[in-house]
């Protein structure tokens, strides 16, 4: 399995991010903002720059963490299809076809008409995938329709495309009062998974920490990946210092700690990086 992180977690310049992933021999990027700047705002300079410093320090970019699907679900889907065909336009150009989104603020309490809008306007949002070659994964996250292991589920089941796929987030489904996640949703979520998040939680006080000091199984995750033939990316959205609406902060030392809590549970787990 890969390694990848959030780049914005280590820093805010650009190249700060990379010169560590470099230090932490990461070889992947997750973009989700450089500079300050979200990457659906990027204009042709930030994306000559990723370029230019990507190929400098030999890092790829692994996926895109758009903000896309967090905002109201009764929104027009028009101006979400038009933020996704531009991100889908960026990635393409910092060569990777994997676009992170969520899945919409429903209105109230989610109930079965939420779910129908959600399924609605992520099988739009899947079509425009498919015209333009791009990968949806899509992740579970406290506050939007596919919060809880069933509601992802049921988003999965509808819309059945390959164009969209599921990442797990175990810290995610912590803070959304998940227990024993792997053990009662591994058989129905995994084979939807296109994507994995490391980062854990405890349930006691929703407290974000290292990857197997928390609640989310991510030893019993990883070795259930590792048996389904798993060989996908793991990526380290860590959010040890500051956990914020679209974004989150950890750090150089905290990447590190993370970083290292991953890998030593990949060592446990037999899982080799590649």
């Amino acid at each position: 399995m890969r390694i990848s992180a959030f780049g914005d977690e280590i820093a805010v310049d650009f190249e700060e991010q990379l010169r560590v992933l470099n230090a932490l021999e990461i070889p992947l990027i997750d973009i989700r903002a450089a500079w300050g700047v979200n990457c659906a705002q990027f204009t042709d300079e930030h994306i000559a720059r990723i370029t230019d410093l990507c190929a400098r320090y030999d890092v790829a970019v692994s996926c895109m963490g758009s903000p896309i699907g967090k905002s109201p679900i009764t929104d027009p889907i028009a101006s979400e299809s038009e933020r996704l065909k531009t991100i889908g336009e960026t990635a393409r150009r910092l060569g990777t076809r994997n676009i992170r989104l969520f899945s919409f603020y429903p209105e109230h309490d989610v109930d079965e008409a939420a779910l129908q809008l959600s399924i609605d306007r992520l099988g739009a949002l899947s079509e425009i995938a498919g015209e333009q070659d791009l990968q949806l994964l899509l992740e579970n996250e406290k506050g939007v329709v596919g919060d809880i292991p069933e509601r992802c589920l049921t988003l999965m089941r509808a819309i059945d495309s390959p164009r969209l796929r599921f990442i797990w987030d175990p810290a995610n489904f912590v803070q959304c009062d998940a227990v024993d996640q792997v053990d009662r949703w591994w058989d129905e979520l995994h084979p939807y998974i296109g994507y994995i998040h490391i980062k854990d939680a405890r349930l006691a006080d929703k407290s974000v920490t290292v990857a197997g000091a928390g609640d989310g199984q991510l030893l019993k995750l990883l070795t259930r990946l590792r048996d389904s033939g798993y060989r996908g990316v793991l990526s380290l959205e860590p959010h040890l210092l500051e956990a914020r609406h679209s974004s989150g902060f950890s750090g150089a030392d905290g990447m590190k700690a993370a970083v290292g809590a991953l890998r030593n549970l990949m060592a446990e787990a037999g899982i080799a990086e590649g």
